[in-house]
């Protein structure tokens, strides 16, 4: 009696140590998975990108002009193919937003998911894509001397 409990423990033992066949195939990779895992990778190689843009968010947000300012490059472009000037880019860019009301704007456009065009991030995504004739304000944003940087807020 002892020798047929010792072999159906031992029986279960090894019988449960060794899993079902089905746990222990490998997931075959497919296309949809493939892009999941590579769109986790992405984001998650892009928290310094997401951390700026909350930073930002946050400074337009409170106004903080020197958080914003600091943020900025320094040849910000705010105003591009106007007729009656020539492009505007550098100083004075916060006197131009309060004097058009461009803070609500902004504040929406930083809202919106950011994509890539180029060597840009950009918001909102419809600017990047080249099927839509997209005119709105938008924004642009880039790694420069290995951080990011505001770039621009345009219309047209």
């Amino acid at each position: 009696m002892r020798k047929l409990t010792f072999f159906f423990l031992l029986g279960a033992l090894l019988f449960s140590g060794c899993g079902s066949l089905s746990n222990n195939k490998k997931k075959k990779p497919t296309p949809a998975n493939a892009k999941k895992e590579e769109a986790k990778l992405e984001e998650s190689s892009d928290v310094d990108f997401q951390a700026f843009i909350g930073r930002l968010r946050g400074a337009v947000q409170a106004r903080d002009f020197n958080s914003i300012a600091s943020m900025m490059t320094t040849d910000f472009a705010y105003l591009m193919g106007s007729t009656a000037e020539q492009d505007r880019k550098g100083e004075g860019v916060f006197q131009y937003w309060d004097e058009n009301g461009l803070w609500p704007e902004l504040e929406g456009i930083l809202s919106e998911k950011f994509v890539k065009k180029e060597d840009f991030m950009v918001a909102p995504p419809q600017f990047a894509n080249p099927a839509v004739e997209y005119d709105g304000y938008r924004v642009g944003i880039r790694r420069v001397g290995g951080s990011w940087k505001f770039v621009y807020f345009v219309n047209g």
